[in-house]
This record gives C-alpha cells, sequence and structure tokens, in this order.
C-alpha cells in the first residue's frame, strides 16, 4: 500500500477516470491522488474483474471508488480491490443519477445513516485500507448543519476518519446529474465549518475548484481539495501541482514531454488489444490554451480512431503543434 498525502486528488468521473486516463494524469504528476470511476459492488464481484480493475503500478497512489449499499457484498468488493493492491476504498454517497437511485446507492444513501454505517463498518473489518466516502452537503430537505453533522458523526463511529464533501447539495428530483454539479449553489463555509466541528477528521473539499491558487486558499481551511472536470478539461496546470501544492522539488515536465512518455505506454496498450482512441481521447485537453491546440485535438480526434492507428498519429498531432 503506497502512502497517501491527500492535499490535492482526482474526483471519481464515470467514463473518464479510467487506467488510460489516470496513466496520463500521472505523468503529470507523481503525487497526486487518483481514483477509478465508481464501479459497483456487484461488477466488482460478477465481472471481468481484470478489465474492471486492473490498473499500471505507475498509477499509485490510486483509490477505487465502490457503489453499492449491501454491506456484505461492499466487504467482498472492497477485499477483492485490496487484493488487487488499491491504496484506498472509497465508498460513494454522493452521485444523484436516476440510475444510482434505483440500485439504492448514490447520493440517495445521505437518508440513511444507519445503512452507510453498517457498510463502512463492514469494509473497515474487511480490509486495511483506508475506507473512505464522499458525499454531499445533503441531499432534498436533508440540507442543513445539523444533519449533515450527525451523519458524519454516525459513520465516522463506523470508522471512516477521511471524507470527501461535494460543497454542494443535490437534488434526487427534478435535477439531472449534469445539473446537480452546476445548478446548487456552492457552499464552501459549510465544508469549513464542518471541518472546525470535526478537527480530528480528514476533510477534503470538492467542487468548482479550478487551479492551484484556489487549491491553496481552501487548505488553508481544509486537509484537502479533490479536482474534477478541470483536471481533466485542461490537465497541464497538474505539471505544477508537485511543487506548488506537494512541496516536492521536481523539474516540471512540458507538454512534448508527456507526450513522450504516453508513447511507451501506448505501444505497450495497442499490444494487449486496446485502441489508441481508447487513450488518446484523455489527452485531447493537453494543449488547451496554446497555439495550435484545435489542430491537436483534430487530428487525433481524426485519426486515432481509424483502424490499425498507432503511436504515429500522436507525433504527427504534435509535429502540428510544434509548427505554430
Amino acid at each position: 500500500m503506497t502512502e497517501i498525502d491527500r492535499k490535492l486528488s482526482i474526483a471519481p468521473m464515470m467514463d473518464l477516470t479510467d487506467r488510460h486516463d489516470r496513466f496520463f494524469l500521472r505523468c503529470l504528476s507523481e503525487n497526486v491522488l487518483l481514483y477509478s470511476e465508481m464501479i459497483t459492488c456487484g461488477a466488482v464481484i460478477h465481472g471481468d474483474r481484470n478489465y474492471l480493475l486492473g490498473f499500471n503500478a505507475e498509477e499509485h497512489p490510486v483509490a477505487l471508488q465502490l457503489g453499492g449499499s449491501n454491506a456484505e457484498e461492499l466487504a467482498e468488493a472492497a477485499k477483492i480491490a485490496e487484493d488487487f493492491g488499491y491504496d484506498e476504498i472509497n465508498l460513494n454517497v454522493g452521485c444523484p443519477s436516476d440510475r444510482v437511485q434505483s440500485g439504492r446507492f448514490g447520493a440517495c444513501l445521505m437518508a440513511e445513516p444507519q445503512l452507510v454505517a453498517e457498510c463502512v463498518a463492514a469494509m473497515c473489518d474487511a480490509v486495511s485500507l483506508p475506507v473512505t466516502v464522499k458525499t454531499r452537503l445533503g441531499i432534498d430537505d436533508l440540507d442543513n448543519d445539523d444533519y449533515l453533522h450527525t451523519f458524519v458523526n454516525e459513520i465516522a463511529k463506523a470508522g471512516c476518519d477521511t471524507w470527501v464533501i461535494h460543497a454542494r447539495k443535490a437534488w434526487l428530483q427534478g435535477l439531472s446529474p449534469k445539473e446537480n454539479r452546476d445548478i446548487p449553489p456552492l457552499q464552501y463555509e459549510r465544508v469549513y465549518f464542518l471541518k472546525e466541528t470535526f478537527p480530528h477528521l480528514h476533510i477534503t473539499l470538492n467542487g468548482g475548484v479550478l487551479n492551484i491558487d484556489e487549491t491553496l486558499q481552501h487548505l488553508e481551511c481544509v486537509d484537502g481539495v479533490m479536482i474534477g472536470r478541470e483536471a481533466y478539461q485542461n490537465p497541464y496546470f497538474l505539471a505544477e501541482v508537485d511543487k506548488r501544492v506537494f512541496g516536492v522539488s521536481s523539474i516540471q515536465p512540458s507538454r512534448t514531454d508527456i507526450v513522450h512518455k504516453m508513447l511507451q505506454y501506448i505501444e505497450e496498450q495497442l499490444s494487449l488489444g486496446a485502441k489508441l482512441s481508447h487513450v488518446t481521447r484523455h489527452m485531447l485537453g493537453l494543449f488547451n490554451g496554446m497555439p495550435g491546440a484545435r489542430r491537436w485535438r483534430r487530428h487525433l480526434s481524426e485519426h486515432a480512431i481509424k483502424p490499425g492507428a498507432g503511436p504515429e498519429v500522436l507525433l504527427e498531432a504534435l509535429a502540428q503543434v510544434e509548427s505554430f
């Protein structure tokens, strides 16, 4: 198990933070904590484990996010994940999608603190890894500090001392998952207050953070910051976080360095049956804000999907950027 410094992490994002994206992000920062997409405990137990859980050793520190509400199944899935070598198990108590609600997991579990506590206790008993929870400030009418603090306290007593708090409530009816990421207002001060109330807990703030400067401001009030969409759409800012956030003296890789780091990985993945576009789709934002960024995106989008496409496509796209 890798020692985890939680000052900055990348949020679990469905259909985005797969193993290829995580390897790419690791090329940018050696220290940021990476999360998998949410995987249901049923899929872990009954599905293709190597496909669902496999990852590259360079991804450490890396956490698996589980979805579920059956304590026994979550414990079994957590043990499987531990055997695969993950560094943390995170329980999703924050996703507001209809599909998640119908499966009785995600944000709807905020209404069932005793059940969440049972699930956390079962996982803590099953593994030696940290068991953490990602949740919201509240749901629907269960949206005040008294309820949030009671919820956190109940589950903390079951063994969870590390929390990721998305600084918005969630509306389970009437808003789509995308709308729930944008419409409910951000309330950072409530996350700060949670940390003040439970100073012994590790509190990571999530939601709306766009850059390192904002991260450092939040770190004055909480223990960690989690960044999601911005890290996917404009990933290169992560090249600065080892020095500025983690205080590690290191040479910042250039965008060209990152491309060349990815070439060997791409060759390995192609030999294992992956398609080039499975990897390069995560790299489209690497040159955002730079001259030639549009040509980079267009070349990868048009050519990486072609049968037999290989690493040369990446070099061709890079040449188009470097021609500016």
